[in-house]
């Protein structure tokens, strides 16, 4: 329980602050806790930013288990805009944001490899299935930098219709 109020407090930080401000101390002191404390459960900055790197691909992971479709592809849609309407796409911007160092994203490239791969020997049209979870990164990228361009609902729809 601790670990995750300390990611939530870097979390917190990296939003209200940027990446710059990401320092163990501070973090240590938006948690409440020691820089011992902090230190207890993460080593060093890049230890903290990888261990909030792993929670975000769970958090996906579950969104997706957490899904009722038929196919792998539509509970990444359904997962992905879920993602979107509760805010946890805010949290995924600035937390890779924070990953100055290529290898703390290193879980990350690997979580997107098995995501983009998963399930396409099941689906129907696998090569639209592909398309379909290329076109939900987009989603994600868009909605990060301007997202009210999007009507979200009918590119959904058209999403969850090419299936």
């Amino acid at each position: 329980m601790r670990r995750d109020e300390l990611l939530d407090a870097a979390e917190g930080l990296l939003q209200d602050q940027g990446a710059q401000a990401l320092t163990l101390a501070a973090v240590a002191e938006r948690a409440g806790v020691s820089k011992g404390g902090l230190l207890y459960h993460f080593a060093s900055k890049d230890a903290l930013v990888k261990g909030m790197i792993e929670r975000l691909i769970a958090d996906f992971d579950a969104l997706i288990e957490a899904q009722s479709e038929s196919t792998y592809t539509r509970a990444y849609v359904a997962a992905t805009f879920e993602a979107l309407e509760t805010g946890r796409l805010r949290r995924w911007a600035v937390v890779t944001g924070a990953a100055g160092d290529p290898e703390l994203l290193a879980p990350l490239r690997g979580a997107m490899n098995r995501w983009m791969r998963q399930g396409l020997e099941d689906e129907p049209d696998p090569l639209t299935s592909q398309v379909v979870r290329l076109a939900c990164e987009g989603v994600w990228e868009v909605a990060t930098h301007c997202a009210g361009i999007i009507d979200y609902t009918a590119i959904r729809a058209k999403l969850l219709a090419l299936l």
